[in-house]
């Protein structure tokens, strides 16, 4: 009885033993939430990345350049610089939307702007890397 594991134990008592997060749909507002933290979290990794490379002595505009200048690695370089900030910035008027405007926060609405929010930062930075 003491070595028994929790699932084994549930599974004696007849309980169903809940679903794994793994199996779980995120829905598109959880997805778009966790995915401004982890922009937020990336964008401050990339400043302080490069500050302490400026700090260090490195040429850090030559190394973006450089990097930048090659055509595939170049463009999802960019890219992957873009993403983060578009769409942490669009999240952020997305709430200064919701904050102005209260009557938005319906979930229809809420769920139908997380759809645009995605479309509309993954179409600007796809915008800004070819450029």
């Amino acid at each position: 009885l003491c070595c028994e594991s929790y699932t084994e134990k549930q599974a004696k008592l007849g309980r169903p033993v809940s679903p794994h997060v793994t199996i779980y749909k995120f829905p598109i507002t959880a997805l778009t939430s966790i995915t401004n933290r982890v922009t937020g979290v990336a964008l401050s990794v990339g400043v302080t990345s490069i500050g302490a490379m400026s700090l260090v002595g490195a040429d850090v505009p030559a190394l973006m350049s450089t990097i930048g200048d090659i055509t595939v690695i170049g463009n999802l370089a960019k890219f992957s610089v873009a993403f983060p900030l578009v769409y942490h910035y669009m999240g952020g008027i997305r709430h200064l939307m919701w904050d102005r405007m209260p009557e938005m926060l319906e979930n229809a609405k809420v769920e139908q702007s997380s759809y645009i929010l995605i479309g509309a930062a993954t179409a600007v930075s796809a915008a800004l890397a070819i450029i």
